[in-house]
């Protein structure tokens, strides 16, 4: 039976009580308040007959995801869905997972995503939603101020996560500026960064919140992901799935998809209780989270097959494929359709109401 999208500005009332129940700040609850249970709600009409197993990566990244399921609106949506989330530090550990085949879902960066479909991983993915256009919130922070330009890197040491798509603005802005050969790249997690930092073994890192604030303490920021991207290089958190999973269960994915419209419209339009919600999970305040969303763009369902799931995600893509290429990431791209089928639209067009 055809599902009633129900516009989720009747979220709003629901979010803001939801916020007020939960005074202190804490990193995800394992436990949900029984407040916050009672409150729990579904954007569109619950579906019960849905009974899908799916195993979701999360990351720490303030995007909807984390709104969806500190709010349980999946569990609330699909009451007879066995969900499980499993939290991962990057995206190419996420992409890890998919290739050991121990998650079906989860948030990925798109040069990441690019990574697994090509060869020799050639794990077959769709991308099933845009979490975010990536913009200020992943930047490159230097230690010291003699470095003002990406030029100023040669013959400097840089600390990135390795397959991230902040990986892949570096490498950008380092061959924009013809210094990609003479500059040091060290992976290395966000997590381990900032001891890294104040050892001096590094003089600049492109990285995301919460250790792009904490490095910013003493350090400048010299370029960020908003101004590769106005350079012809976006980047995008991704929600991906495999193959597979999204063609065996097409009405979970549509009311995943509801969801994560529900969130990404209330983040667009600076809702304080969805702020909360991912405050919460990050362990943060909401003051420093609502600081880090404005570095990036939502788009509802609508927008996003308007402007990206047209064609037009297919083709950056398949571009990202090429410079990785160029940039010696990867060692050959794949067939030119395997990127233009990855986007997969039908949700996020019947959400959309197209």
């Amino acid at each position: 039976m055809p599902h009633t999208w129900k516009h989720p500005a009747c979220l709003a009332a629901v979010l803001t009580a939801v916020a007020t129940t939960t005074g202190c700040v804490e990193s995800g609850r394992t436990v949900h308040p029984d407040a916050v249970q009672a409150a729990a709600v579904c954007p569109v009409e619950p579906d019960p007959s849905i009974a899908t197993t799916a195993r979701i990566a999360w990351q720490a990244i303030p995007n909807g995801d984390l709104a969806v399921k500190d709010l349980r609106m999946l569990e609330t949506c699909m009451p007879n869905a066995d969900i499980t989330w499993s939290k991962f530090d990057s995206g190419g550990d996420v992409v890890q997972a998919f290739g050991a085949g121990s998650v079906d879902l989860g948030l990925v960066g798109s040069s990441p995503a690019v990574r697994a479909v090509s060869p020799p991983l050639d794990i077959d993915l769709r991308v099933v939603w845009l979490q975010d256009v990536i913009g200020a919130a992943e930047s490159l922070v230097v230690r010291d101020e003699s470095i003002t330009s990406v030029e100023d890197l040669a013959g400097r040491t840089v600390a990135v996560p390795f397959g991230s798509t902040a990986h892949y603005s570096l490498l950008s802005a380092l061959r924009r500026a013809g210094v990609d050969r003479q500059t040091e790249l060290i992976n290395l997690a966000p997590d381990k960064m900032l001891a890294a930092w104040q050892r001096g073994e590094v003089d600049a890192a492109w990285v995301w919140d919460p250790t792009l604030s904490e490095l910013q303490a003493d350090g400048t920021v010299i370029l960020t992901s908003a101004e590769t991207a106005e350079a012809g290089q976006p980047t995008f958190d991704m929600g991906a799935a495999t193959a597979d999973f999204v063609e065996q269960n097409p009405e979970f994915m549509r009311m995943w998809t509801a969801t994560q419209d529900s969130a990404a419209r209330r983040l667009a339009a600076g809702d304080d209780a969805a702020i909360e919600s991912l405050a919460v999970q990050l362990g943060l305040s909401p003051d420093i989270v609502r600081k880090q969303t404005e570095g990036l763009t939502y788009l509802s369902a609508r927008e996003q097959a308007e402007q990206y799931f047209d064609g037009t995600l297919g083709r950056v893509l398949a571009d990202t494929a090429e410079f990785l290429v160029d940039a010696r990431e990867i060692d050959t791209t794949a067939p030119a359709e395997v990127y233009q089928q990855m986007p997969y639209a039908e949700a996020i067009e019947e959400v959309a109401g197209r």
